[in-house]
């Protein structure tokens, strides 16, 4: 998945518009920097490199 050209304050942008969200201006750079840090911590999860032994277990079981 390539993630160099996406877009996080127009992702919010129109994340905003779809669910009928009024986005406030005082509020928006802190919900674009909160979607910043997601999409690193998604990034790394998505990058974790997993061996092609593992099996998917059908229930979580701790």
């Amino acid at each position: 998945m390539e993630s160099q050209g996406f877009d996080v304050g127009g992702y919010v942008d129109q994340m905003a518009l779809l669910v009928d969200l009024q986005l406030r201006d005082e509020y928006r750079d802190g919900v674009v920097a909160n979607f910043e840090r997601i999409k690193a911590i998604a990034q790394l999860v998505n990058e974790f490199p997993i061996p092609e032994e593992i099996e998917v277990a059908p229930i979580f079981e701790p």
